[in-house]
């Protein structure tokens, strides 16, 4: 399929501050967001515990975590908490945001669209 990347819009929520623009890579085998530390502390998001972490390698590692954070893609929104990695690592967004937006891969274009079903707003399901 080849890499897929979005560009991510993401602030502190409810911080009047900038709000910053990154290029993530949409990795669908994660679950999480995964932000590098700098981009954290340059947000001023807050720590709040740790979890374990599964790596592709099956190495488990404790990373913390940090909110509140305010991520959109195109013109859908969220507020969610991240993953705090290394400093400079590559920020990921994984399934939960996926699935929270309702996007999907398009793996002809390598970008994130909007399912088909529900172009307009984010469709969810409750069952």
């Amino acid at each position: 399929m080849g890499e897929v990347r979005a560009i991510c819009q993401l602030a502190k929520v409810g911080h009047q501050g900038a709000t910053i623009e990154v290029d993530a890579l949409v990795d669908t085998g994660a679950v999480m967001v995964l932000l590098p530390e700098d981009l954290v502390d340059a947000l001023g998001l807050e720590r709040n515990g740790k979890v374990v972490v599964a790596l592709a390698n099956d190495q488990k590692i404790e990373l913390p975590v940090a909110l509140p954070l305010s991520l959109s893609i195109g013109n859908r929104s969220m507020v969610t908490d991240c993953l705090v990695g290394p400093p400079q690592c590559e920020a990921l967004i994984g399934q939960i945001v996926l699935e929270r937006l309702d996007l999907i891969v398009d793996p002809l274009k390598k970008i994130l669209i909007s399912r088909p079903e529900s172009p307009y707003l984010p469709s969810l399901k409750m069952k």
